[in-house]
């Protein structure tokens, strides 16, 4: 990916960010910063306080400081660029913003975020009214706050942090985890067609509330398939598979079927490579659908799933048949002993060292030698 916003929006409510605090919130709320949606404006609408904004607005400053808003990451990771995004904002967006991050253990509020140590990633630049302002960032740890500044006061719609996510292995120690999750650092990497919705919302946490936030093919015209792939959080066995339509009921696929690769030993280029993990099995509309894999025959599919724990896998491939919607998609497994290692190897080298020196007791092993 040549381009930051391809990867995930760490900060989104979506992925459960929050807004954790904003010194000030007069005009519009601090919440409205990492909602999912596009912002939206409507001329000539009056609150109490003045025209509505979709953002976060503050009040005009009198006295010399600036603004800021402080969001915890819904997936914490290694930031690649952020966007500040002013849409609608014209006579009363800041003239310039900074962004700061940090790691910390658990769940720290805002007094104790004011004490920590922030890094900035972002120097004071100056921004652009009612437009996507993109900031690429090069500092590659592992941070769980960012601390967006405005200078000196006025109004961001969206605060759009891209990055990598790098989960935290003490969450899963026997390796039990959904492998596809992004919140875990699971990604779409390529799929057939998304005329209607994006396949990255297929491994979304949660339930999907409306059929906008699966993934939806145009219908196919031609004797074909759609599919996605996706590179899994870790390498690993999968050991439940589930293909959730909810939603989706003129339009859902009639079926579906899921193989996997491994890349560290396998072209997947090669056809011969990919194995195969459910076989094509048919879905019901506005179904969630719940497939236990390697355990014997499936009702609906042509054959047994295979016997054992399964293949290792590091990307898998859904092939929808022959088109239509999907709301999310789940694959419950068991990460390998080095896939495992390696989580841990990536999450204790990405530590900023403040974060590395706070960890302490039961994982001294996992993060000696971080701060290098």
């Amino acid at each position: 990916m040549t381009d930051f916003t391809d990867l995930p929006e760490l900060a989104s409510r979506a992925l459960g960010g929050t807004v954790v605090h904003a010194n000030d919130e007069f005009f519009a709320a601090r919440d409205n910063l990492i909602t999912a949606a596009p912002p939206t404006f409507a001329p000539a609408t009056f609150g109490a306080k003045g025209q509505v904004y979709d953002g976060w607005e503050t009040r005009r400053r009198r006295e010399p400081g600036d603004d800021h808003a402080i969001v915890r990451l819904g997936a914490p990771g290694v930031i690649h660029g952020v966007v500040v995004d002013t849409a609608f904002f014209t006579g009363n967006y800041p003239p310039y913003a900074s962004v700061e991050a940090c790691g910390m253990e658990g769940y720290p509020g805002p007094a104790e975020l004011a004490a920590a140590e922030w890094t900035p990633i972002v120097a004071r630049s100056a921004l652009r009214g009612d437009a996507r302002n993109p900031f690429p960032v090069t500092d590659r740890h592992r941070y769980t706050h960012v601390r967006l500044r405005i200078y000196p006061d006025g109004g961001v719609a969206r605060l759009r942090v891209h990055g990598t996510v790098v989960p935290d292995p003490r969450l899963f120690p026997d390796g039990l985890v959904d492998l596809a999750a992004m919140e875990y650092g699971g990604l779409v990497v390529g799929c057939s067609d998304m005329f209607y919705g994006s396949p990255q919302q297929l491994i979304m946490p949660g339930l999907a509330r409306v059929m906008g936030e699966g993934w939806e093919t145009a219908r196919r015209r031609d004797a074909g398939n759609d599919w996605v792939r996706v590179r899994l959080a870790a390498p690993g066995r999968i050991r439940l598979v589930e293909l959730d339509t909810s939603h989706f009921k003129g339009n859902a696929p009639a079926a579906a079927r899921l193989t996997g690769v491994d890349t560290r030993v396998a072209d997947p280029a090669d056809p011969a490579a990919w194995v195969e993990i459910l076989p094509r099995t048919r879905l019901q509309p506005d179904t969630r659908h719940r497939f236990p894999v390697g355990f014997g025959p499936i009702v609906g599919s042509p054959g047994p799933a295979g016997a054992g724990v399964g293949p290792t896998v590091t990307e898998v491939r859904l092939d929808v048949y022959p088109d239509g919607g999907m709301a999310r998609m789940r694959l419950s497994g068991v990460i390998d002993a080095a896939g495992l290692a390696e989580l841990r190897r990536a999450w204790r080298a990405a530590l900023p060292p403040a974060h590395a020196r706070a960890i302490v007791g039961g994982w001294p092993e996992w993060t000696a030698g971080s701060e290098g």
